[in-house]
């Protein structure tokens, strides 16, 4: 199983690579989303981890442009935030958000490692 981590902080992608690549995926990493949009076209990945907040072409632009790539466009999504940690209240917006904007849902990057590695095998029934 190919995993794609799309998002601008390199600590947090070096972490959950190691964490999944010994759990058995490949993981391909990208820091931007030009170069991630290049590199989903490239592995046709089984799922997309793509951070919403990022410089240049935010999370939400570069899935709105994979959408429009018919290549792309049925690749598993899920966005990687920070954002409402401390409105645990308003959760549900963020679900709501995600799946609006064609993702699976969100994953909260301050979440226990282990809770986001569940959520990504459940997903792909592993």
């Amino acid at each position: 199983m190919n995993i794609l981590i799309i998002d601008d902080d390199a600590d947090l992608r070096e972490i959950l690579t190691t964490k999944l690549q010994k759990l058995g995926f490949n993981v391909v990493q990208a820091s931007d989303g030009p170069s991630g949009i290049k590199s989903a076209e490239e592995m046709s990945p089984d799922m997309i981890l793509l951070d919403v907040r990022m410089p240049g072409m935010s999370g939400v632009e570069v899935l709105s442009k994979m959408k429009a790539n018919p290549k792309l466009a049925s690749l598993k999504v899920f966005f990687l935030t920070n954002v409402g940690e401390a409105q645990i209240e308003n959760t549900w917006l963020d679900e709501k958000f995600a799946k609006e904007a064609g993702a699976l849902g969100f994953i909260k990057k301050t979440d226990d490692l282990d809770k986001i590695v569940e959520r990504i095998k459940q997903e792909l029934s592993v």
